[in-house]
């Protein structure tokens, strides 16, 4: 293969590095998983253990790692609040400790790197839809901080790395994205309201469910992630990836119980503490500069994630 390259995923037993791990291993490249299975789940790259050209890793990133890699995607973090807040300490060191050490292995190693940050970097926006020049509207001490605002010293350290050190770096901001793999258990939207109805239990919604998201299915933001790789220079901004349809949870979860076939009813309980009202991303910017926009409409997404959950919900 042309341009075969060895590249490191962090967190590649997650939801997105697998994902990411699969599609990478597709295209004929030399994969390192590195995964301290916090919330990574072995089944979702067992099958990938067979490959000559997959290996995978017992690793926390918030220690050095050594090794020779031509690109790095630094995708390691609880990303759900149920989970980064069950050890918010560890999940900011996670996020700033990793993204030091990743950096310095791209140094060393002159390899490429790629940031997954995430849409918290806007908090609750008050510009909508968010772009990436809005500089976001983030409690720096309340219980998401630890996520919001360790993702937010990522980026800086990112950036100042690529001032200092003219490192290639890219940064994408992911939106609310959603697909197999996703575990039954993170407390994330989607997976909550399907596995709510697949079990014909009440589907809880907060407030009155108008709050609003934006849905990205997990095979097109991996596109985005890949394609951010792929360009030719270092990108000297983040960029936004993510759905700019924007569908409240309400919607979301008439569509879940619609598609299921489920008995399940709503129940509403109180908006949690810092919980954004509104969340949908300016993709302008990664149209024009990666050709790339989400392709899987959020009803045939859904019937596919369904489909996997009903797997390991079971009956």
């Amino acid at each position: 293969m042309l341009n075969k390259k060895r590249i490191l995923v962090t967190g590649g037993a997650g939801f997105l590095g697998s994902h990411l791990c699969d599609r990478l291993i597709t295209n004929g490249h030399e994969v390192i998983c590195v995964d301290n299975f916090f919330t990574g789940e072995k089944n979702n790259i067992a099958h990938l253990l067979d490959f000559n050209n997959f290996d995978l890793l017992r690793h926390d990133i918030t220690f050095p790692l050594y090794l020779e890699v031509d690109e790095i995607y630094n995708l390691a973090c609880p990303a759900s609040p149920v989970h980064y807040q069950t050890d918010p300490v560890q999940t900011t060191k996670t996020i700033v400790h990793g993204a030091i050490n990743m950096l310095g292995l791209a140094r060393r190693t002159k390899a490429k790197i790629l940031q997954a940050s995430t849409s918290e970097v806007y908090g609750d926006p008050e510009v909508h839809p968010q772009t990436e020049n809005y500089r976001g509207y983030v409690n720096p001490i309340g219980p998401r901080a630890c996520y919001d605002e360790g993702k937010r010293c990522a980026e800086t350290l990112f950036f100042d790395y690529y001032r200092q050190y003219k490192m290639d770096i890219r940064v994408c901001r992911i939106f609310n994205t959603y697909g197999p793999k996703m575990l039954p258990n993170d407390g994330r939207v989607v997976s909550n309201f399907i596995v709510q109805a697949l079990k014909n239990e009440p589907i809880t919604i907060y407030g009155e469910g108008t709050q609003t998201r934006s849905f990205c299915f997990v095979d097109d933001l991996i596109e985005g992630a890949i394609k951010l790789m792929e360009l030719p220079q270092t990108l000297q901004t983040p960029l936004n990836l993510g759905n700019p349809i924007e569908v409240s949870i309400r919607q979301l979860a008439e569509l879940v119980i619609e598609i299921t076939g489920s008995s399940s009813k709503l129940v509403k309980k109180p908006l949690p503490v810092d919980d954004p009202l509104q969340r949908c991303p300016d993709i302008s910017r990664a149209k024009k500069i990666l050709n790339w926009e989400p392709k899987i409409a959020l009803k045939d997404g859904l019937y596919k994630t369904i489909n996997y959950f009903k797997d390991i919900v079971g009956p």
